[in-house]
C-alpha cells in the first residue's frame, strides 16, 4: 500500500516500483489522500482547456484512473479535500475544511479502515518533511505512520475492521541527492544539459536520507512514464520528468530507493533488494495488542556514520522544531 497526497504523486514516486511488483502477481494499492482540487495546470498545453477548466477535480479523478490502470495498481480515495501549496511572506492560513487542518484522528481512522480492509504486508509514505514541504505531504506522512501503528492496535478505531498488523513501513527517498548527482553527472559528462542543476544547487545543505532499500526496477520506466503522461494536466510531455534520456538513466540508476522506518520482522544490515524481504505472508498474530517493533538496523553503504541524516531521530527532532516554529508547517 502507497500512501500519498494527491493525484500524480503516485507517478513520479515509487511507481515503477509498484509496476514491478503488480507484474510479479503481488496486489498493489495506492491511497489518494485528495483530490488535488487545488493543483494548478502545469502542462502550458492545457492551461486555457475550457473543459478541464470547467471541472478540473474531476478532470484528475480520470487521469488518476488513467495512471492506475498504466502502473496496474488499484487506487481508492480517503475523501479528503487538496489544502494548496501556500505562498508570500508571511504564508497565508491554510483553507478552512482542508486536508492538513483535519483532526489527526479522524484522517487516520479513514485511512485504518483501508488498511484493515486491503490488509498490506508493506506500506510507503513520504517522510517527516514530505518528501518536500507540502502541506498535505506533511499530513500525509503523519496519517500513515499514526496508521500503521493504529491499524494493529484492537483497541484502536474498533469500528474499523479487524486489526492488522502491516509489516514493515519504509519512507520513499526516490529524489536522493545521490541519484540526482549520479544523473547530473552522466548528462554532463555526455555533453548534455542536466535538468538537475538547480536542484543541486537548492539542495546541497539538505540531510540525505537514508536508502536502505534499492529496487531494480528499470525494465518498468514505459510503465511509470505512461502513467506520468496520464495525469496531463500535471505533467508536461516535454518537461522536466522526461529530461533525462530513458537509457541513461537506466545505466547509471535503475533503482527506485527507499528507507525502512518501521518494522515488525527481522531486517537484516544489507541494503535490501525487495521490499517484501523477511515478510510472513501468512501475516502476523494480533493477540492484545500489536506485535512488537523491531530496532531498525543502521547499516548499508548509505549510512556512513556521521554522514548527513545518519541518526533518523535527530533528523526527525530537528524536523518537529521547524514544524512548530513555523506554526505547523515544514519548510526544508
Amino acid at each position: 500500500m502507497a500512501v500519498h497526497a494527491h493525484p500524480d504523486d503516485e507517478s513520479s514516486k515509487g511507481a515503477a516500483t509498484m509496476a514491478r511488483y503488480t507484474d510479479d502477481g503481488a496486489r498493489v494499492q495506492v491511497v489518494t489522500c485528495t483530490g488535488g482540487e487545488r493543483g494548478d495546470i502545469l502542462n502550458p498545453r492545457l492551461a486555457d482547456d475550457a473543459e478541464i477548466l470547467r471541472d478540473l477535480p474531476g478532470h484528475r479523478r480520470r487521469e488518476m484512473a488513467a495512471a492506475a490502470a498504466a502502473l496496474g495498481v488499484d487506487q481508492v480515495w480517503l475523501g479528503f479535500v487538496d489544502s494548496g501549496l501556500p505562498e508570500g511572506d508571511p504564508l497565508p492560513p491554510l483553507p478552512e475544511g482542508c486536508f492538513a487542518l483535519t483532526p489527526l484522528e479522524e484522517a487516520v481512522e479513514v485511512l485504518v479502515r483501508r488498511v484493515r480492509e486491503f490488509r498490506p504486508h508493506v506500506m510507503t509514505c513520504y517522510d517527516e518533511n514530505g518528501g518536500y514541504p507540502h502541506p498535505d505531504h506533511i499530513m500525509s506522512h503523519k496519517v500513515a505512520v499514526a496508521a500503521f501503528e493504529a491499524a494493529a492496535d484492537p483497541a484502536a478505531y474498533p469500528d474499523a475492521g479487524e486489526p492488522w498488523a502491516v509489516q514493515k513501513l519504509y519512507y520513499d527517498v526516490s529524489f536522493s541527492i545521490a541519484r540526482i548527482e549520479a544523473v547530473d553527472t552522466a548528462m554532463r559528462t555526455r555533453g548534455l544539459v542536466s535538468p538537475f542543476e538547480g536542484w543541486l544547487t537548492t539542495r546541497s545543505d539538505r540531510p540525505r536520507r537514508r536508502a536502505t532499500a534499492r529496487i531494480e526496477c528499470a525494465a518498468y520506466f514505459p510503465q511509470r512514464d505512461a502513467a506520468l503522461r496520464a495525469h496531463a494536466t500535471q505533467i508536461d510531455p516535454d518537461g522536466f520528468f522526461f529530461a533525462v534520456p530513458r537509457d541513461i538513466e537506466a545505466q547509471v540508476w535503475p533503482v527506485e530507493e527507499f528507507e525502512l522506518a518501521r518494522t515488525r520482522v527481522p531486517v537484516g544490515a544489507e541494503v535490501e533488494d525487495d521490499l517484501f524481504a523477511g515478510v510472513q505472508p501468512e501475516g502476523l498474530a494480533v493477540v492484545g495488542g500489536p506485535p512488537p517493533e523491531l530496532p531498525v538496523p543502521a547499516a548499508g553503504d548509505a549510512r556512513q556514520a556521521g554522514a548527513p541524516g545518519h541518526d533518523r531521530a535527530a533528523v526527525e527532532q530537528a524536523a518537529r522544531a521547524d514544524d512548530a516554529a513555523e506554526g505547523g508547517r515544514v519548510e526544508a
